[in-house]
């Protein structure tokens, strides 16, 4: 009999805390206003990356690629002598294709195709440091033999500091936007529950593509704009309210 009682009186003391605790009531988690804020910094680009390619067409792939080979030696010497360093000039593609030629067929039979010649391609990728020499590069390059690619991208060696300058506009950006829907809810806003950003690349800048210009050259310095760069950051943030 005194065992049944000590059994009851020890599941009691466990049920009590909980009971207790069912009957206190527990804290209101506060509201959250969620905001997205965005700063972006202005650069003007202090570099250029290049594609130049050398195209060539011959009877067999070996002449293809000795002709290929000639130009692209000529075009990388010249780059040299422009100031551009080894380091600044990358082979980014290489293909060699042969052409072909579909006979018809006067039955509708199928016909063999017939190889005419072959393509050999070679791709130079040149980062320029010195944007005053783009234009004399450029028109230099089509001199030597290019006669594809030309894609131009404006870039910044570093724009680190333009970026936490957007960073910075940013949070300002979400802080303004959570006081005014605060003020207009009527509510105060709490400390900052959350910062999160989203880093984009530079937005592209419209530019006249290589290939129109280097047409419209005649034999002088192709004429190029740099532009700007823009370098934007978002970030979301979350505040608690005050209570």
């Amino acid at each position: 009999m005194i065992f049944h009682r000590s059994i009851a009186f020890i599941l009691a003391l466990a049920v009590a805390p909980a009971a207790a605790l069912a009957q206190t009531p527990q804290a209101e988690k506060p509201g959250i206003v969620s905001v997205t804020g965005e700063g972006i910094a202005r650069l003007a680009p202090d570099m250029a990356l290049v594609t130049l390619s050398v195209l060539r067409q011959e009877k067999t792939a070996r002449a293809a690629l000795d002709a290929n080979n000639r130009a692209m030696t000529e075009v990388l010497a010249a780059m040299k002598q422009s100031g551009i360093e080894t380091r600044d000039l990358q082979t980014s593609n290489f293909s060699i294709d042969p052409q072909y030629f579909y006979p018809k067929s006067t039955d509708n039979t199928p016909v063999e195709p017939q190889i005419t010649g072959y393509r050999v391609s070679n791709t130079l990728t040149v980062r320029v440091r010195d944007l005053s020499k783009l234009g004399t590069i450029l028109d230099k390059s089509v001199t030597l033999g290019v006669n594809q690619g030309g894609n131009i991208q404006f870039t910044n060696d570093d724009p680190s500091a333009a970026i936490n300058e957007a960073r910075k506009d940013a949070v300002s950006d979400a802080i303004a936007k959570a006081r005014t829907l605060a003020e207009a809810a009527g509510v105060e806003l709490g400390r900052i529950a959350l910062i999160d950003e989203q880093h984009r690349a530079p937005s592209p800048v419209p530019l006249m593509r290589a290939e129109t210009a280097m047409k419209a050259s005649s034999g002088a310095a192709v004429p190029v704009a740099s532009g700007e760069n823009q370098y934007s950051v978002k970030v979301n943030v979350n505040f608690e309210l005050k209570q």
